[in-house]
C-alpha cells in the first residue's frame, strides 16, 4: 500500500508515505487505491481510498490535505484543514497532525522535511512545475515557516523515468532554451528529433542547486511498474479514457 524512504523513515516524529495503487476498493482502469478526486472513478470509492491513506498516516480524513494541481510553481503554507482544495502544486506546514500531500500519475512527487525546525512539505513536480520553480517555491515557503535549506531532506518518489519518457522537438527546444546545459538530461531516442528525458535527474539537480542538504531518489518508474503504480502516459498509449492517481504525503506527529 505504501513505500517509505529510508532518509525520512529515520526521522523521529515525522510520518510519510508514497502510496501505491495497491490496497484500495476501486475497479476497472482505476483498480486499487485510486485517490484521484478529479478522475471519473466512483466518488465513494475515491473517498474510501483516501480515508485508508489518511488512516495509514494516523490522521482523520479531513486532515489529509491535497491541492487542485495546475502545473504551477505555487506552494501554500497551511495550518488548518480547508473545505475546498486550493489551486496550487505544493503544500507546506509546521502544524502537527496535518498531512500535506500531492497526487501523481507520472509527474514527480517530492516530499520535504526539516527535522530540526519540524517543517514539512510536498510538491508536484512534473516538467512544467520543475522548470517553473515549484521546488524552489516549496523551499521558500518552508523557510517562511522556520526551515533551513541545509537541514532539509528531499525525497523523489515514483515518477516516469528516462527509459519511459520520450519527448518531442518542442519539449527539447523549450527545455534547452531555459538553460543550454539541460541537454545533459536528454538521451537519444529511436525516433528522429525526439529524446528520452531524465525527469528525476533534472529534479535532483534543481534541488541541489537550491541548497537542499540531502536529496534521495527512490528510483521507481510509474510507467513500467503497472502492478504498483498508475501512469497517465501508459493509459494514454493504451487509449484508455482516464487514469488513476497515487498520493505522496507527509505529516508531523
Amino acid at each position: 500500500m505504501k513505500i517509505e524512504a529510508p532518509t525520512l523513515s529515520a526521522l523521529p516524529g515525522i510520518r510519510h508515505a508514497f502510496f501505491t495503487r495497491e490496497g484500495g476498493v476501486s475497479g476497472g482502469i482505476y483498480a486499487g487505491l485510486n485517490a484521484g478526486v478529479g478522475s471519473r472513478d466512483v466518488p465513494e470509492h475515491v473517498a474510501e481510498n483516501r480515508s485508508r491513506m489518511a488512516g495509514a498516516l494516523g490522521v482523520p480524513q479531513e486532515r489529509f490535505l491535497t491541492c487542485y494541481q495546475i502545473h504551477s510553481p505555487d506552494c501554500l503554507a497551511v495550518d488548518a484543514p480547508f473545505a475546498e482544495r486550493p489551486h496550487a502544486d505544493a503544500l507546506a506546514t509546521a502544524t502537527p497532525g496535518l498531512a500535506v500531500g500531492i497526487s501523481i500519475a507520472d509527474c514527480g512527487p517530492v516530499l520535504f522535511a526539516d527535522p530540526v525546525a519540524r517543517v514539512v512539505g510536498a510538491a508536484h513536480a512534473g516538467w512544467k512545475g520543475a522548470v517553473g520553480g515549484v521546488l524552489e517555491g516549496t523551499l521558500a515557503r518552508m523557510e517562511q515557516l522556520g526551515a533551513r535549506r541545509a537541514n532539509v531532506i528531499a525525497v523523489i518518489g515514483p515518477l516516469i523515468r528516462q527509459p519511459s519518457y520520450e519527448v518531442g522537438p518542442d519539449f527539447i527546444g523549450r527545455l534547452t532554451e531555459v538553460d543550454s546545459a539541460n541537454g545533459r538530461f536528454l538521451a537519444p531516442s529511436e525516433r528522429p528529433n525526439h529524446a528520452m528525458f531524465d525527469l528525476p535527474g533534472y529534479i535532483a539537480d534543481r534541488l541541489r542547486a537550491a541548497g537542499v542538504g540531502t536529496v534521495e531518489d527512490l528510483g521507481l518508474d510509474t510507467y513500467s511498474d503497472e502492478t504498483r503504480f498508475f501512469s497517465y502516459r501508459r493509459a494514454t498509449h493504451r487509449g484508455e479514457p482516464d487514469y488513476g492517481r497515487q498520493i505522496a504525503a507527509i505529516v508531523i506527529e
